[in-house]
């Protein structure tokens, strides 16, 4: 199978559109559709229904994208593991959502280079699904999410804990006028959700939803609003009266847990990890 095949197979997915796969790939169309009608060839099936403008995968493929993606995965883990240890040095790779990569994960990598001179760190940033998947075809090592994973060959763990304060760019909201003017929504997993419909049951649609708590940050300070963020992140606008804590809205803490295979090459590199993250908890 070439790699390529599959490169231009993910693209072409991912653009629904041949010719912005092409630019993509940095090949001419033509070369993008002899490809796919090799890689169907090669399988069978078809796998993209060829409207003009928009390029959608059939039920087959579907069913054949998590196997191309895991196939892609393992095969840049090999090139890193190869690359690396002539190096001297031990891959660890970390995968984790946009949303916790916050002071504490970013922290935690320093600590790692710190005690594990030797490692050579790949940071991601991967969606719930694919962090799953990646770990368990184990080109991911240890992986961090918002919510407890119930999956056979994971396990799981504890990790961090963060207080997430209700800010606004307007001094003296109250969470009611907060929720009528510019309020954005952040996901920061289901235990948040569950508590903030717990916590305000009758609020109106937020005007914005977002995944990423940085984009929420970044949107309040330039436009305005008010969102649910890391207290670490807000601490220093708040003291230099950039933003301001919403009056009478309680903080909610988010929970993040730390996910690695229990069958991972990485084992003992990844326990010492967890053991690391366990330490600078109980200081805390």
């Amino acid at each position: 199978m070439d790699i390529n095949i599959l490169k231009t197979f993910l693209e072409v997915h991912r653009t629904c559109h041949f010719g912005n796969a092409a630019e993509n790939l940095f090949v001419t169309q033509a070369t993008v559709s002899v490809r796919i009608r090799q890689l169907e060839d090669e399988l069978g099936v078809q796998l993209f229904h060829r409207d003009r403008n928009n390029i959608q995968l059939t039920p087959a493929g579907h069913k054949f994208l998590r196997h191309a993606e895991s196939i892609l995965n393992v095969w840049n883990r090999a090139r890193l593991d190869i690359h690396t240890r002539d190096e001297g040095k031990i891959p660890l790779v970390i995968g984790a959502l946009a949303n916790l990569w916050d002071s504490s994960l970013v922290s935690l990598l320093k600590d790692i280079k710190t005690q594990f001179p030797d490692i050579a760190i790949v940071a991601e940033t991967v969606s719930g699904d694919s962090l799953i998947r990646r770990l368990l075809d184990q080109s991911i090592d240890l992986g961090f999410t918002c919510d407890y994973p119930q999956t056979p060959g994971l396990v799981t763990v504890e990790s961090f804990t963060c207080e997430l304060m209700m800010v606004s760019s307007v001094k003296g909201e109250t969470p009611e006028s907060a929720f009528g003017n510019g309020y954005i929504f952040v996901d920061w997993g289901s235990s948040f959700r569950n508590e903030h419909a717990l916590l305000f049951p009758d609020i109106p649609p937020p005007d914005i939803k977002l995944g990423p708590g940085y984009i929420a940050y970044d949107y309040i300070k330039w436009n305005g609003g008010s969102a649910y963020l890391p207290e670490s992140t807000v601490r220093d606008d708040i003291s230099g009266k950039k933003l301001f804590l919403v009056k009478d809205a309680p903080a909610i803490n988010r929970k993040s847990f730390a996910v690695y295979s229990g069958n991972s090459a990485q084992l003992d590199l990844v326990k010492k990890v967890i053991h690391l993250i366990s330490r600078n908890r109980n200081e805390d």
